[in-house]
């Protein structure tokens, strides 16, 4: 299997899938393509929660900020998993799950930018075609255009500051439902019935039915992190808080 991800809507992923499909007869399937443009650590924090609930597979990521640029690139096994990405980190989270506290492994993916048939869609040009290569290899060492390499550029998110009396975070990713994510682990909600956020206290709550229409909450996502909710409304709105803020919860 070969999935597909990245930031660029429609039709570009229509042409990966193309190229893909003329390489391989693997089975493709579609992560999103829609993640925030241009936004490496929101693409990297998503794939990061989907990822390992798919069967062992290569991945092809596209969230490529410094395409047509020197930028490298990279093929990364983990976990049974191989991930070919832009090496600015986008699937390091990802495979640091994938590989669960194990070492993995990363590979240079060289390539002649002046060789590709555009500088602006290295998606199409240079990432699908590595990914259905990867995909029918038996092992990553094998390829001759794929390296060993201990310098690859990492990414990580902030941690809390958790103490006795509350927690300051981040919002990490506001999702679509308007839900804003935080790096605050959900246990510091174990048997609270409410906390203090912006000097009001806002309900804690298991799911946000539990709450009337507009009301706000503060839950723990699927992804096992606190969030800023409303039933049926947008919790970045009316917390007032977007991507990067601080969040200070009190108890």
């Amino acid at each position: 299997m070969i999935t597909l991800a990245s930031d660029f809507g429609s039709p570009y992923p229509a042409a990966m899938r193309g190229v893909v499909c003329s390489r391989t007869d693997a089975r493709i399937e579609d992560i999103a393509h829609d993640f925030p443009r241009q936004d490496v650590r929101a693409a990297a924090f998503w794939l990061r929660e989907v990822v390992p609930y798919f069967p062992p597979a290569t991945h092809c990521v596209v969230v490529d900020p410094g395409v047509g640029t020197d930028r490298g690139a990279v093929v990364v096994e983990a976990g049974g998993h191989r991930l070919v990405a832009p090496d600015n980190g986008v699937v390091v989270p990802t495979a640091r799950r994938l590989a669960d506290g194990e070492k993995f492994a990363v590979w240079d993916l060289a390539y002649d930018d002046e060789a590709l048939a555009s500088s602006t869609f290295h998606g199409r040009d240079l990432f699908a075609p590595a990914a259905a290569t990867v995909h029918d290899v038996e092992a990553v060492e094998d390829l001759e255009r794929c390296s060993p390499t201990d310098e690859w550029v990492d990414l990580t998110f902030p941690e809390p500051d958790l103490g006795e009396a509350g927690a300051t975070g981040e919002v990490l990713v506001v999702d679509d439902f308007g839900n804003a994510v935080t790096n605050v682990p959900g246990r510091v909600l174990n048997g609270r019935d409410a906390v203090t956020v912006d000097d009001q206290r806002v309900p804690v709550r298991d799911a946000y039915a539990e709450r009337p229409a507009g009301d706000r909450l503060v839950t723990v996502g699927s992804h096992g992190n606190v969030e800023l909710a409303v039933n049926q409304g947008r919790g970045d709105d009316a917390f007032g808080v977007e991507v990067g803020d601080a969040v200070d919860l009190a108890w």
